[in-house]
């Protein structure tokens, strides 16, 4: 009986991974593969046909290095990640801070703080152009301003960054809502016994408790800042005078515009590996900083 309930166990045991096989495939097409052809591209010259012609080494990191409109692009992008991700915790925390006690209008507003979800970025940039319309937005009207915002190089960032939190936020805000909800009631009532103040428990208790998830948002919201794109192809397209222009769509123009595939490709691998060792650093300091109860 034991050895042929064995044998029956090792017949099936294969079918098993049979059912991994089509997201392993997909895996390898979509993902594995493409990211072994790009870093091959990069050390290569490649024709318009997408054809590997030669082996040229490091001299496509060279020539993207010694080029001011890479290290604009990086500049931009750098920017933006340093810019967004500390606005979006510090917004999506205090607004879970204020629905923190539920009340009766607790599921309104959490539901207003979520809608921006419920909208596409397409949508959303093409809101945003209209608010910010230098001749006929509401937003110079209201303020009495004359910006040109989006057509002005010294505005056009600001704008782009305003629509990054914007849609970003709803996310942001679920998560620290669902984590300041979690932490245990009776360490805030000790230390309200004790005399400590808001900010004490914010920092002393609140912080270290919701710390895991902060750390999953910093990571989250840094690749997705620094990976922007669909934002300054839709509106600006790089512009004003390359103002907005950023790694991501820098790499597309490169790419899909110019068919110049070994550039985007270097532009790839570097954004990878910039974002890959942030997020090296965010795991090293994990585990050194962050509290997991």
């Amino acid at each position: 009986m034991i050895r042929s309930a064995v044998k029956r166990s090792r017949f099936k045991k294969p079918n098993l991974y049979l059912f991994l096989l089509p997201i392993l495939m997909c895996t390898v097409g979509f993902v594995y593969y493409p990211f072994v052809r790009t870093f091959l591209y990069s050390f290569s010259l490649v024709n318009f046909s997408g054809e590997i012609l030669e082996i040229v080494g490091f001299s496509n990191y060279r020539n993207l290095f010694a080029d001011d409109v890479f290290l604009l692009a990086l500049r931009n992008s750098s920017i933006l990640a340093i810019t967004v991700v500390p606005l979006m915790l510090v917004i999506s925390l205090g607004l879970a801070l204020l629905c923190t006690n539920r009340r009766t209008l607790s599921p309104l507003y959490e539901t207003m703080f979520s809608l921006p979800m419920a909208m596409s970025m397409t949508s959303a940039c093409m809101v945003f152009k209209l608010l910010f319309n230098p001749t006929i937005g509401i937003v110079n009207y209201t303020l009495g301003i004359d910006f040109g915002w989006f057509k002005d190089p010294k505005t056009a960032m600001v704008g782009i960054i305003l629509i990054c939190v914007w849609i970003g936020i709803p996310f942001d805000f679920l998560l620290m809502l669902s984590a300041v909800r979690n932490v245990p009631g009776q360490l805030v009532e000790s230390a309200m016994i004790d005399g400590a103040g808001f900010t004490r428990r914010l920092v002393s208790i609140m912080i270290p408790i919701i710390s895991p998830t902060i750390m999953y948002l910093v990571c989250v919201n840094f690749v997705a800042a620094f990976m922007t794109a669909a934002p300054v192809m839709l509106i600006t397209e790089g512009g004003p005078a390359r103002s907005t222009t950023t790694l991501i769509y820098m790499m597309y123009t490169s790419g899909y515009q110019s068919s110049n595939y070994s550039k985007a490709a270097c532009i790839s691998v570097v954004t990878f590996l910039i974002t890959f060792g942030v997020m090296a650093l965010a795991m090293y300091y994990e585990r050194k900083k962050v509290h997991f109860e």
